[in-house]
């Protein structure tokens, strides 16, 4: 294998397991009613869940600067090698959990682990392509990453056919195993391949003479005994339990907590002796101390105090229901919160030395031009995503949230398809022309599902403008990415790719919260303006005529909403155009260097 081909394969896998973090985004929906009720949650209380989602947004988005810029410090290649870990633990955590705060635990490290992977595959795209061959390879993570999101809920509903929600963290703890492992053997090679390439001792055919680090045989056996006695406490065979010798070990020494119980204890124990010995060793497997300093090198407190203030914006919004309310109940304090921590993080960075967004790395209109571009993509995007499946349950399948749900695929599926013909007609048209066509593409579609009535789905029609908005997100994709990374140095290309991810994502939060409101109010506005139910069903009490004006003013709600979706997928439309010019995406430029 060439050096190319080495670093080709790298990225798949790279994007691959992307895709998996992206795919598990949208299966925990499914599964949330089971785990739910594993959780001690009954139906009726379901809103007590919602901290398994958005648990897993705070940990994607608040902690994804902090991750972009430790990319640029210490390489993309370890990034992506300890995110995978991270992310691999968090599903193990997550498919053994018996109670919520189990489960938020683990759905936050999944997070951490599957948001860390976005800004360091962008960035090994930007150090491996140069700028006028970016779009391709562009357009196909973020194909695969989309791809992600429509296998999601089918391959959720599959795994939930033949065995418990545990299975589908299962699969994603054997994923990202498997997908650890082959980062690791082709960052080998391509540093075999490249480093024989400099000094003529290696062939590039022989790429299997990489160094190999000296196994770490105290943390392995750490980590089995703690995966070990920690899945024992955690799932409590029944058969070791009630056994008359073995069940001893479950018994708690003090009231009932089982991690008090000797095998409890014993997970407890061994966890603290990895991390003592990660920390003292001089070469432990996981090497706590270089990661310390590369944290304390990102500017650790301007991170946390960043994740603060994003923490603060997925709280308030992120965990209300979309159907009823602009903001959780705790959503006011939640903000002011956030405002506080954005006050202090300006001050921070003003007087750091070392600051967690470099001075005038995103000052160039390409970079903060794309970072508004991507906010307003995903005020529009999250209007689809929430607003299409209760649309459909409000109109066709009023008994089946599946069904309500599978709706958003047939968007969903033409996402990847645009996000391929973007990254290739980068090549030869203006980044801001092909934004701006794909965000006018899903402008027209928004509107035309804007004055969709109760029927709409029902015909073959419906796909048109579905496919239209899919088709016109997806061409925007690549366009977005490969301004900022062509506006901005290659140092600071992983905080810059991280930034693009959390000003989409805090535009789906603020955008769903804003369009709701204003949903909200024509739903009511609509509803007050209803005759009484007596002038239509008499002496009935009800009847199918006042369900059918009920059910549209319903409709009236998610209607306003695709008109302001529209109108978010124009304003970024618009900004494409205007602000991308002066970005050469399609010129010549060193290409970066791979680190790590």
């Amino acid at each position: 294998m060439t050096l190319r081909g080495a670093d080709r394969a790298l990225l798949v896998v790279a994007a691959v397991a992307i895709a998996i973090a992206a795919a598990d985004t949208y299966v925990v929906v499914l599964a949330l009613p089971e785990m739910s009720a594993a959780a001690g949650i009954e139906a009726i209380d379901l809103q007590r869940a919602a901290p398994i989602i958005s648990g897993f947004l705070l940990g994607y988005v608040a902690m994804l600067p902090l991750i972009g810029r430790v990319a640029d410090l210490e390489g993309r290649i370890p990034v992506l090698v300890l995110s995978l870990a991270v992310f691999a633990v968090g599903s193990g955590v997550t498919a053994l959990a018996y109670d919520l705060p189990g489960m938020v635990a683990g759905r936050f490290l999944q997070g951490v682990g599957g948001g860390g992977l976005v800004p360091a595959t962008m960035a090994l795209v930007a150090d491996l392509y140069p700028v006028h061959r970016r779009g391709l390879p562009l357009g196909l993570v973020s194909a695969v990453q989309e791809l992600g999101s429509v296998v999601g809920p089918v391959l959720g509903a599959a795994v939930l056919a033949v065995a418990t929600w545990r299975g589908i963290f299962a699969l994603n703890l054997a994923a990202g195993v498997v997908l650890l492992l082959a980062t690791q053997r082709l960052a080998r090679r391509s540093a075999a391949v490249e480093a024989g390439a400099a000094s003529g001792e290696v062939s590039p055919a022989d790429p299997a003479l990489a160094p190999r680090r000296h196994l770490d045989v105290v943390s392995v056996m750490l980590a089995v005994l703690v995966t070990v006695a920690g899945a024992l406490t955690a799932l409590q065979p029944s058969g070791l339990v009630r056994h008359v010798v073995w069940g001893e070990l479950f018994a708690p020494y003090v009231g009932e907590d089982r991690w008090l119980s000797p095998v409890g204890l014993l997970a407890v124990l061994g966890l603290v002796a990895l991390l003592a010995w990660s920390l003292l060793a001089p070469a432990p497997l996981l090497d706590l101390r270089r990661w310390g300093r590369a944290l304390v090198a990102a500017d650790l407190p301007g991170a946390l105090l960043l994740a603060v203030a994003l923490g603060g914006v997925i709280l308030a919004f992120g965990t209300g229901d979309p159907e009823i309310q602009v903001f959780s109940d705790h959503g006011h304090w939640y903000l002011l919160g956030s405002a506080v921590a954005v006050v202090w993080l300006v001050v921070h960075l003003r007087r750091s030395e070392r600051p967690l967004i470099p001075r005038g790395a995103l000052a160039s209109r390409g970079a903060w031009g794309g970072l508004l571009v991507s906010l307003f993509v995903g005020a529009a995007l999250i209007a689809a995503v929430v607003a299409l499946p209760i649309f459909a349950r409000t109109t066709i399948y009023p008994d089946s949230q599946l069904l309500a749900s599978l709706v958003l695929v047939r968007l969903l599926v033409a996402l990847p398809v645009g996000a391929v013909l973007g990254g290739l007609l980068l090549r030869r048209v203006p980044a801001g022309a092909v934004a701006g066509a794909g965000m006018a593409a899903a402008a027209v579609g928004f509107v035309v599902m804007a004055r969709w009535d109760a029927t709409a789905l029902e015909g073959w029609s419906a796909n048109v403008p579905l496919l239209l908005t899919g088709l016109g997100f997806g061409l925007a994709l690549a366009p977005v990415n490969a301004v900022v990374l062509a506006a901005t140095d290659d140092e600071v290309h992983g905080l810059a790719s991280a930034m693009v991810v959390v000003a989409r994502m805090v535009g789906m939060l603020v955008g769903i919260s804003a369009l709701t409101s204003i949903g909200l109010r024509a739903f009511y506005a609509e509803r007050d303006s209803l005759p009484p139910i007596g002038e239509v069903c008499g002496r009935r009490g009800t009847c199918g005529e006042y369900n059918d004006l009920l059910r549209d003013a319903a409709l009236t709600q998610e209607q306003v909403v695709f008109a302001g979706a529209a109108g978010c997928a124009a304003v970024a439309a618009l900004l494409a155009l205007a602000l991308f010019r002066g970005t050469d995406t399609r010129g010549v430029r060193r290409p970066g260097l791979l680190v790590g």
